[in-house]
């Protein structure tokens, strides 16, 4: 199993600029092979074509990470939220083409719960069909223009408290499906999946094919081999499946227990992190490897 391994950019700086480019290099000294960028917004400034330069240049790979609100909501009741989603989903393919990324992920859906400061509703049970119809209808749309760009969509399940739209593996297995188009495959975050799933390796082998992309995170989303999850047994069941795609770290919970502290939001490291980003990384790639030796 020879998946590129990389790191999430919100690891090191939010909002990710012009001046944050000479990280590439850092990241790939690290030992990373990619970074997962947060979509560029207009207003942090990347000239794309020189991001793609500065990448090539440290030798490094990318997979873009989508970020979606309520006015870019594909699910949303409102037809300009609706329509903003979809372009937004057309300009991330677009984004990606040009940074040389091929695969864009997140929950794609729109609708975000906690970081939109808004309570799940206890929708009634039309509703919870329209929105699941509008989801379907807004990633086929879409999914077969990325294929053509050759670009993939990975959707995202998140947790009960970040959205009410897909939150298990079952729920994004059906929603690929009933789309039923290359351009649209599964990203599945542990972090996540440890909340949701039942079992994390049998959401693994129950996602197969459909899987694109993976996140490595820990149950509490520090630096991986400080939580309680399985990794052995977890990259056992991506060896079962075949999974040669990427997996990216996203270990940004700040080693910071102060009471009132909002552990939810993103906060810049106060440390240099890289003897932990290193025995994270390798462990994840001894675990890897153990999964294809017991083959």
């Amino acid at each position: 199993m020879h998946n590129p391994i990389g790191i999430i950019s919100m690891q090191f700086v939010r909002p990710f600029g012009p001046k944050n480019l000479h990280l590439f290099q850092d990241i790939r000294d690290l030992g990373f092979d990619f970074i997962e960028l947060l979509v560029p917004e207009p207003e942090d400034g990347l000239d794309l074509v020189e991001t793609r330069t500065a990448l090539n240049d440290a030798g490094l790979g990318i997979v873009l990470a989508a970020r979606v609100n309520m006015n870019r909501s594909i699910a949303s009741d409102s037809a300009a939220a609706r329509q903003g989603g979809l372009d937004y989903l057309r300009r991330t393919v677009e984004v990606a083409a040009t940074l040389g990324a091929g695969i864009v992920g997140g929950p794609l859906y729109g609708e975000p719960l906690v970081f939109a400061g808004r309570a799940p509703v206890p929708h009634d049970a039309a509703t919870i069909a329209t929105r699941a119809e509008r989801t379907v209808e807004g990633l086929a749309e879409v999914a077969p223009e990325a294929r053509e760009a050759g670009v993939v969509f990975a959707l995202e399940p998140l947790n009960r408290f970040e959205t009410d739209i897909v939150s298990t593996t079952q729920q994004a297995i059906e929603v690929v499906d009933r789309v039923g188009d290359a351009g649209l495959g599964i990203v599945l975050d542990t972090f996540h999946m440890n909340m949701e799933e039942r079992s994390i390796p049998d959401a693994i082998r129950a996602a197969g094919h459909r899987l694109v992309h993976f996140q490595a995170n820990e149950n509490h989303r520090g630096f991986p081999g400080t939580g309680h999850l399985d990794w052995p047994v977890i990259m056992r069941a991506l060896a079962e499946i075949d999974y040669s795609g990427p997996v990216s770290l996203e270990p940004f919970r700040r080693e910071d227990d102060r009471v009132g502290l909002p552990i939810a939001h993103w906060r810049a490291p106060h440390e240099d992190e890289t003897p932990k980003l290193r025995a994270g990384l390798g462990l994840i790639r001894s675990a890897l490897a153990l999964a294809e030796v017991n083959q």
